[in-house]
């Protein structure tokens, strides 16, 4: 009996070693190429890089490691950049909390030629519903546009305000939106607004739910985060019309690990619909 809990003992333990590890790995970048009707003639693709959920906290997130990262995502060469929130750590299970200036500096080397922009996640509020990280980020020159709306190129940027923490004011939105030319391209944190969102939101870019962040062969994740499960759990969905795009994010919530759902950042194109192609002549 010794013998066999001392083995079921060094299995649990290999798996939380390993899921450890799977925090570690570098970030997979995704890619994915998103129509918008109604793209302004002879405008240019954009590259939209899609960051969430990094979670800045010790041992495995620390302020170094995403400087690291950062780089990683320059390097890719964006026209965008959207951080759709939880910047701070919320586990029990950490060796380092870090200041808001602190998790703020590295996301600061951020650069893409037409803007940094973010939004706030559900763990970057305290315990009173005030924001703990909003300035920090405006000092190192992200713009925040939780609720708010700006032109982007031939594009109308939507922030939306976190659902998760009832932080979403999406008629606000709707009427910004409405009052600015261009396609609709919408972030926020949590996916779950999504449903409350007009149709001519058609693209929208959200993180939140780790992509599960422990997902187990034939049972799926051990938790959702969103109130519609597995609806809007990861990657790109199409539902009514609409474009989805969900992150697995950076780090880690509630315990440091991760299995079956990698940390990812995405790389998506938007653009013009492609043309269909001239029928040929029958011959």
């Amino acid at each position: 009996m010794l013998r066999a809990l001392g083995v079921i003992l060094a299995l649990v333990l290999a798996l939380a070693g390993w899921c450890y590890l799977n925090i570690l790995a570098d970030p997979i970048v995704r890619r994915a190429t998103i129509a918008m009707p109604g793209w302004p003639a002879g405008a240019r693709p954009l590259r939209v890089a899609l960051v969430s959920d990094v979670h800045v906290q010790g041992p495995d997130m620390p302020p170094e490691r995403v400087e690291r990262l950062v780089a990683q995502v320059n390097a890719q060469r964006p026209d965008i950049i959207l951080l759709a929130g939880d910047f701070v750590g919320d586990r029990l299970l950490a060796t380092r909390d870090y200041s808001d200036a602190e998790i703020a500096a590295p996301l600061g080397h951020l650069s893409a030629p037409l803007g940094v922009y973010a939004v706030l996640g559900n763990h970057d509020y305290t315990y009173r519903g005030l924001p703990r990280m909003r300035g920090a980020l405006e000092r190192v020159g992200i713009r925040m546009l939780d609720n708010r709306v700006q032109r982007v190129g031939p594009l109308t940027l939507a922030g939306i305000g976190d659902a998760h923490s009832h932080h979403a004011v999406v008629p606000v939105v709707v009427q910004e939106a409405a009052r600015s030319p261009g396609p609709i391209l919408a972030f926020t944190h949590s996916p779950d607004v999504i449903p409350w969102l007009p149709p001519q939101f058609g693209v929208v870019l959200a993180g939140h739910t780790h992509c599960g962040q422990i997902v187990l062969p034939w049972y799926g994740q051990l938790e959702s985060s969103s109130r519609f499960g597995d609806r809007y759990r990861c990657g790109v969905i199409h539902e009514n019309g609409r474009a989805i795009v969900v992150g697995a994010g950076w780090g880690a919530s509630v315990v440091p690990f991760r299995l079956g759902a990698p940390p990812d950042w995405w790389l998506v194109t938007v653009g013009a619909a492609q043309p269909l192609a001239e029928p040929r002549a029958a011959r």
